[in-house]
């Protein structure tokens, strides 16, 4: 009889890595990092998870860390080593700059696993979405951003901005405009919205009136703005008018983006499929609805679903391909 302390040994115990060729992905976001190993029939092995990994909102080394941790995780879960790790990507949100892919590298270079490299996070929702093949991917979840591949492999963004600057229809931009429109109510310029009490309530706050100490704290953060994006989505639902209209926005906004990656790669006339990820579109038709409606007019054969694998496997299935591919090189 094996007790429970023999158990856990044998769980935690590195299988040889000659059984077995395996790989790994990373998806890392301003909240979360999740991790995968998978074999070489894309079957997973193991998963980890760990906090926030994106470097221009923790720190480079505190990016790593949590990477390190979530991928330790992973490979404990699978009975594997990092060494035994032929290939891995790691998308991380925020590593659209080259010198910030440079200093993450250099701060994971230590994690002993073969070939490994750093990408955009919608680098590898683009692959989940498409598998390689032609297409668009769409992600709105704290931001916003697009990207799109053509037949010929050529690539096109837009978005992905942040808060300041840009991330039309995502949760912090629902959020914004739906304090703006709380604002109006409060003071007779606007409709009067169920959004003003969800609001107080969110923010644990008596009144409106008392909204701007709250959302101007310094200890607000522009992940705590956008988690107000769901309690709207749930006002939709209940069919606040003003909430409605945000969410429909929303879809509008999201679809000026993908048009113009449509545009850059000349794709108006192309069949091919537009991928959403991310937290916005539990929304479902609320914000889908609008957006397809444009999409039907600058590319008529496009069409919306969800994507094929989710952006952590598809991190996965990017290094073994490449991986397969390197091989057949030599």
């Amino acid at each position: 009889m094996v007790n429970v302390e023999q158990r856990t040994t044998d769980l935690l115990s590195p299988r040889p890595a000659r059984t077995r060729r395996v790989f790994l992905g990373v998806d890392g976001g301003g909240t979360k990092t999740l991790a995968v190993v998978m074999d070489e029939e894309n079957g997973v092995l193991g998963e980890g998870a760990a906090g926030p990994s994106n470097p221009l909102r923790v720190g480079v080394a505190s990016a790593a860390a949590a990477i390190r941790e979530a991928i330790d995780r992973a490979c404990a879960a699978a009975h594997v080593r990092r060494g035994d790790i032929i290939a891995g990507r790691i998308g991380l949100a925020g590593a659209r700059r080259a010198e910030l892919r440079t200093r993450m590298v250099d701060a994971i270079r230590n994690l002993d696993i073969g070939d490994i490299e750093v990408v955009g996070d919608a680098d590898i929702a683009l692959f989940g979405a498409t598998d390689g093949e032609p297409g668009v991917v769409l992600i709105a979840g704290t931001g916003s951003i697009c990207c799109g591949v053509d037949e010929r492999g050529e690539r096109a963004c837009a978005g992905g901005w942040g808060p300041l600057a840009g991330d039309e229809g995502s949760g912090a931009w629902i959020a914004r405009r739906a304090l703006r429109a709380i604002a109006h109510a409060a003071d007779g310029r606007g409709p009067a919205t169920s959004l003003s009490l969800v609001a107080c309530t969110y923010f644990h706050v008596s009144s409106p009136d008392d909204l701007s100490t709250a959302i101007y704290a310094l200890t607000m953060t522009n992940e705590r703005i956008a988690g107000f994006a769901r309690p709207v989505i749930d006002a939709a639902r209940a069919k606040d008018r003003v909430a409605r209209e945000i969410m429909a926005e929303a879809g509008a906004e999201l679809a000026l983006a993908v048009e113009a990656v449509v545009r850059r790669l000349k794709m108006e006339r192309a069949q091919f499929q537009v991928a959403y990820v991310g937290g916005v579109f539990v929304a479902g038709e609320l914000v889908l609805e609008s957006l397809r409606q444009r999409l039907g007019r600058v590319a008529p054969r496009s069409y919306l679903a969800p994507p094929r694998y989710t952006p952590v496997v598809a991190a996965a299935r990017m290094a073994r391909e490449q991986a397969n591919h390197a091989a057949l090189a030599h």
